[in-house]
This record gives structure tokens, C-alpha cells and sequence, in this order.
């Protein structure tokens, strides 16, 4: 039997053990942004200390900072090997609205082979994955392939501040060749894919004035100022019906896709597309229909409208023409883009569209810049190869629409390529009730990641 096969069968005969320790740290409630869940981040820290330690890792430390602690760990092999640094957060996202919960959120219930909890899949299902991985090569070769160093974060869904410090204060101690970030997902089941790249985000209030206080629609209606009506009138005009955005510096600085991610693409997209529908209960998709899904996903710009506050909604009737209103609109924007910049962009084009009478003020709340990766990168090639070899197909490479702060940091500071390969599905509902993990995910998970740290092994 080959030192793989024997560390799949250690995989195998231990999963139980590895479910049972999931549950374990799952039950323990470490909500980072609840200040009266302070201990249980801690107990959370020095749950996975002590896992790591039973690993045999040597002394692995409790870091404090002004926030919630780091985990640090390192395991030295040889000087030759290269340097993989694995990142992962042991904090969760809270539980609200609790009533909508199948079953208590910090009790891991196991129900048609998923395991539900919060943090189930975000993140301590998939650190816990990579840290069996780990184990079985520990236990079956007595040693690890590749040097590694394990740094995991308290904070991260709270802004992550504490691990940003860190990492700038620290370059040469987190120095290594790759970054491993098991923080993502899949697009199906029977599809594996990899994150080549991660959009930024423009996150701003735009404020529109009228009058200077609120006017009884009777007596003004007709010649007053309406805020509502203007601020709808310039988001429309923003992005049109087709899904274009409107702001014209925005297209000279999209970078095209490679020929391995187009390639992939048109290899996937139909299977996309479909799931996409599947997993929103919509009958088509909408936006940019001269690029596929996952080009509109990962690749262009977007301007998404959440809220408008202004005038009166609550019950019974008051037609009041308000002075004010309000909108919270993100931008979220390829690597390529500077979130700062698209801002200036996006000031000009509100101004620019806004009718005559009114004033206008935007703000920016909040901006992090994106992350790109190549997927002819040795290092994401051998995850695409352990993924192959697992899941049985080549993984579909996407670039995710979403942001992760501390991955664009990571590039910024170590200069190292990332990996971003998870193993959640669309349908884990994170950071919603009922979050789940697969069962079947976490058992692939944990093989495949053993695979690709040993095809990272030089001669």
C-alpha cells in the first residue's frame, strides 16, 4: 500500500474522530462582533491551540492583540521544501434571526449528511479539514511535506483589524512561497472549482437634500424638491436595464480574462448557469448578457443598490415630501480597479446624473481592494491536479464575487501567490440560519488538501 493510500485509510478509519472535534469546537460560541462572547472567542483559540499541539506542532502560540487573539503555529521540515502559510478564522458570524434555526445553532446536529451549526462551513468545517489533513501526514509519515505555518484569526467577521496590524508588523515571520485560504466554495457538488481571484469592494451612502425640512405633499406638491424621487432617478440611470454600468473610466481598466479561465468558462458555463437559477428560485439570470456568469460574477464591476431610507413607510399614512433620502450602494470591482479611485469616478457620475434642485453628498464607508492570481501558477495548478484527482474532473476556475481583506494584504505584503480553494456549496447558507457543511465535502476536502500538499514536496 503506497504512504497515500495509507493516509486516505487514516482519513477514512478517523473521520468519526474528526466529526465528533468539529462538533466540539462548533458548540463553542465565538461570535466576535458580541462583546458578551469575548470568552468564547478565547475558548474557541485555545480549542484549535490545543489541536494543533496534538498535531505535533511545536508550541503553538496564543497571540494577543487589541482584539480577539491569533493562533500561530509552525512546523519546520527542511530548509529546501518550500514555505506553505495556511490562513482560516475561528470566529463566527452571529445567530439572528434565532426562530428560523432548524435546530440550536452552537448544537451540531448532523441531519441528511450535513452538519449543521454556525461556523459549520464559515470557517471551522474547512479549517478543521485542513487541519485532518495534516494529521494524517503527521501520524502515517512522521512528518509533513512541505514546511508550514498555520495563522488563524479571531476577528474576521468583524472587520478583521487585529490580523491586518499583524501581518505589517510581521513580513519576514509569515514570509513563505504560497498562501493556502480554504474560505470559499464550489460551484456544485460534482463540479470543484478554484478562486483565481477575489473582487474588491466600494462600499458608500449616497445623500440626496431637498428642502430644508419635510413638506405636506398638499400644499407643495407640484413644485417642491422630492429627494426620493431624484436619488431613484439617478440609480437608474446609473445602471440601465441591460446591466451596464454607466460610469465611463470603469471598462479602460478591466483586465481580460486568460485563456485558461476563458477556457474553463465556456467548458462550464451552461452547468453555471443553471445551478445559479437552481440556488436563487429565479427563471433566468440577469446583467451584462455579452459575458457569461462567471465572467458577470468575478470579473466586471458591479453597482448593487441595498437600502433606500427617506419619507415615511410605517403604518397607517402621513404624504409627506421628505427633505432627505438616502441610499447604501457597494461597487464591487476587479483587482485592477482602486477602490479610492472608482469612488472619485463615482462622485462625478452622481453629480453628473443628478437633476437641477438638489444637493448631493456621498461617502465613502468603506473600501478593500481585490486580488488576482494566475492559474498557471505552479502552486494553483497543483491544487487543480489534487482536485482532479479527487472530485474526477478538472475544477472550473472562478473568480469570486465576493471579498476577503486579509487575501489582497496577504499579496500585498508576502508577495506570495494564493490558493483559494474551498469546499463549501452555494446552498451552505453562511452568515444566514441553518448553516450547514457537507459531510461528504469535508471528507473530500480533507483528502484533497493532503494530496496537494504532497504534490507541493520537492526531490
Amino acid at each position: 500500500m503506497t504512504k497515500e493510500s495509507k493516509r486516505n485509510r487514516y482519513l477514512n478509519e478517523n473521520f468519526d474522530r474528526f466529526v465528533a472535534q468539529l462538533s466540539e469546537w462548533l458548540a463553542i460560541p465565538s461570535i466576535s462582533t458580541l462583546s458578551e462572547n469575548r470568552d468564547d472567542v478565547r475558548k474557541a483559540a485555545e480549542w484549535v491551540q490545543k489541536r494543533l499541539s496534538a498535531i505535533g506542532f511545536p508550541q503553538p502560540q496564543i497571540i494577543p492583540t487589541a482584539g480577539h487573539p491569533l493562533v500561530f503555529a509552525e512546523w519546520q521540515v527542511d530548509a529546501h521544501q518550500p514555505t506553505l502559510l495556511i490562513y482560516g478564522h475561528y470566529d463566527v458570524q452571529p445567530v439572528d434571526p434565532l426562530t428560523e434555526w432548524c435546530s440550536p445553532p452552537f448544537t451540531p446536529a448532523i441531519r441528511n449528511g450535513n452538519i449543521y451549526a454556525r461556523g459549520a462551513c464559515d470557517d471551522k468545517g474547512q479549517v478543521m479539514l485542513v487541519l485532518a489533513a495534516l494529521e494524517a501526514w503527521a501520524k502515517v509519515d512522521h512528518s509533513l511535506p512541505v514546511n508550514i505555518k498555520i495563522l488563524l484569526e479571531g476577528e474576521e467577521e468583524a472587520g478583521g483589524a487585529a490580523i491586518g496590524e499583524y501581518v505589517r508588523q510581521n513580513p519576514e515571520h509569515l514570509r513563505a512561497d504560497a498562501v493556502l485560504i480554504c474560505d470559499t466554495h464550489m460551484a456544485s457538488p460534482e463540479k470543484p472549482s478554484i478562486i483565481t481571484a477575489l473582487r474588491g469592494i466600494l462600499y458608500t451612502e449616497i445623500a440626496v437634500f431637498g428642502a430644508k425640512t419635510d413638506l405636506h405633499s398638499g400644499s407643495y406638491g407640484g413644485v417642491a424638491p422630492n429627494p426620493l424621487h431624484a436619488l431613484c432617478l439617478v440609480i437608474s440611470r446609473l445602471k440601465g436595464e441591460d446591466g451596464v454600468i454607466d460610469i465611463p473610466e470603469l471598462d479602460t481598466h478591466i483586465p481580460a480574462p486568460s485563456v485558461t479561465e476563458k477556457q474553463s468558462w465556456l467548458r462550464d458555463t451552461l452547468h453555471i448557469e443553471d445551478a445559479l437559477r437552481r440556488e436563487m428560485g429565479v427563471d433566468q439570470l440577469v446583467g451584462e448578457a455579452a459575458y457569461p456568469a462567471l465572467e458577470r460574477i468575478g470579473l466586471r464591476p458591479t453597482l448593487e443598490v441595498h437600502g433606500i431610507k427617506g419619507g415615511f413607510v410605517g403604518e397607517g399614512a402621513k404624504t409627506v415630501i421628505p427633505a432627505t433620502a438616502t441610499a447604501k450602494v457597494s461597487m464591487r470591482l476587479p483587482a485592477s480597479l482602486d477602490p479610492d479611485t472608482v469612488f472619485t469616478w463615482l462622485e462625478k457620475a452622481v453629480s453628473d446624473k443628478m437633476p437641477s434642485g438638489y444637493r448631493v453628498q456621498l461617502t465613502n464607508l468603506h473600501a478593500g481592494k481585490g486580488v488576482a492570481v494566475s492559474p498557471d501558477n505552479p502552486f494553483v495548478r497543483a491544487a487543480a491536479e489534487a482536485l482532479t484527482a479527487e472530485y474526477g474532473t478538472a475544477p472550473v476556475f472562478m473568480r469570486e464575487g465576493g471579498s476577503i481583506p486579509i487575501a489582497a494584504l496577504f499579496a500585498e505584503v508576502l508577495h506570495a501567490p494564493l490558493v483559494l480553494m474551498g469546499f463549501g456549496l452555494p446552498d451552505d447558507t453562511v452568515h444566514a440560519p441553518n448553516e450547514k457543511f457537507s459531510l461528504s465535502q469535508f471528507g473530500k476536502g480533507m483528502k484533497t488538501v493532503a494530496d496537494f500538499l504532497g504534490r507541493l514536496r520537492r526531490p
